[in-house]
């Protein structure tokens, strides 16, 4: 037996495609107004001893409880943090400066750094934090 197709009479319905568009128009507006950006506790670590990261292009700036700076693990003062990131901003200005904070040092030591950094205007900057 041969069935017999009739291709004259095929119609898409297009009732339903207004609803469908409706619907979708509402979905990708919901979809937008989901914020993705989680809280995190951060919980400063410890400086009683400075330790280099892996990363190849870094240069870290660690600051104790009373506001000792070091420049990769020596002790140096402001001044010499200043000519430091400002000869790194020269010559390789893609490298990443890690600040790291005691727990409990007062922010107004972080402040001087980061006012230096902000002079300089060097912006390839992270604060080290312990992994939670």
């Amino acid at each position: 037996m041969k069935l017999r197709r009739d291709r004259k009479n095929f119609v898409v319905p297009l009732n339903s495609m207004s609803d469908v568009a409706f619907l979708l128009l509402i979905f990708i507006m919901l979809v937008s107004l989901i914020n993705y950006r989680k809280e995190v506790k951060l919980d400063y670590p410890e400086a009683e001893m400075a330790k280099k990261t892996s990363m190849d292009k870094n240069l870290e700036i660690w600051i104790d409880k009373a506001g000792n700076t070091y420049l990769d693990g020596t002790g140096c003062d402001l001044k010499v943090i200043e000519h430091a990131v400002t000869s790194l901003y020269r010559n390789a200005p893609d490298t990443r400066l890690h600040i790291i904070a005691d727990r409990d040092t007062p922010y107004t030591h972080v402040n001087e750094v980061l006012k230096i950094l902000q002079l300089i205007q060097y912006r390839v900057v992270s604060f080290v934090v312990k992994d939670a």
